[in-house]
């Protein structure tokens, strides 16, 4: 699943080709995604022009001049834009055409993805309301996640992991930053000290940081939106390498199903 530095990789790429453009045409091949594709998109974006092009947590926001549109990519989706042109290739279900020259199209082999119009502020939308703050934002801080863990049972990796806490820290990026702080990601989330939250949150910042700029994790069915794979994979220190020697001391990389989501970690850093 493309996670938080996939799809700001993908804003990045498509809003400088996009924003200031008019839709001239939109074409929905198949409305048949996790919710159905709104209903009547053309003669709502029609004429429309697109202002610009935000990120909230794992969303996609295109503001336009009347209202957003949501998109979310989904198990497997990808945005890409094209030449108006180009021609149609499997399961690219929804078409937005800028223009002769340009086209923004949805590709989502497993139709998990969404594609919603909203006229009323995103932030309010019953998808976006309840998340947690984004982790570069002046609000999440190592104060905030102890103070929100106290009492917490629950797996510090799966604390992080939730969107209702912080959005955009997915498995590869909670394994990653949890090594670079010393934690274990089975530590209950209360007994993590108000310190070591303060590491915690620096890590994952930097984790996240370096993904965006090396253009996302290369998975399965993530490409950006040129067309290439992330790299930041390369610089992965515990995720994916069970039993390879760990960088700082040696020790081979453990694996671990917590929460039901495959967790590499070192046993002698992380504690």
């Amino acid at each position: 699943m493309p996670e938080l530095p996939e799809v700001e990789t993908t804003r990045r790429g498509v809003m400088p080709l996009l924003a200031g453009r008019r839709v001239t045409r939109v074409t929905v091949r198949d409305a048949r995604l996790r919710r159905p594709v709104t209903r009547d998109l053309a003669g709502i974006l029609a004429g429309q022009k697109l202002l610009t092009v935000r990120r909230r947590a794992k969303y996609l926001l295109f503001d336009f001049e009347r209202g957003t549109l949501i998109v979310h990519l989904g198990m497997s989706g990808s945005l890409r834009v094209v030449a108006a042109s180009a021609p149609t290739l499997p399961h690219d279900h929804v078409e937005l055409a800028f223009g002769e020259a340009r086209t923004l199209r949805l590709r989502d082999p497993r139709r998990f993805g969404l594609v919603l119009w909203t006229e009323a502020p995103p932030e309010e939308h019953a998808l976006l309301a309840h998340l947690g703050p984004e982790p570069f934002d002046e609000s999440f801080t190592s104060r905030y996640l102890f103070e929100r863990s106290r009492g917490r049972a629950l797996a510090v990796k799966n604390f992080v992991m939730d969107a209702k806490i912080v959005v955009g820290v997915g498995n590869i990026y909670a394994s990653e930053a949890l090594f670079r702080a010393g934690v274990h990601p089975a530590r209950p989330a209360g007994r993590v000290s108000l310190a070591r939250y303060e590491g915690l949150v620096g890590h994952v910042r930097t984790v996240l940081a370096e993904s965006i700029e090396a253009g996302g994790t290369t998975l399965r069915d993530f490409m950006r939106n040129d067309g290439e794979p992330g790299y930041f994979s390369q610089a992965l220190k515990v995720y994916g390498r069970e039993g390879e020697a760990c960088e700082v001391c040696g020790g081979a990389i453990a694996m671990r199903v917590i929460g039901q989501r495959s967790s590499f970690f070192c046993r002698t850093c992380q504690r």
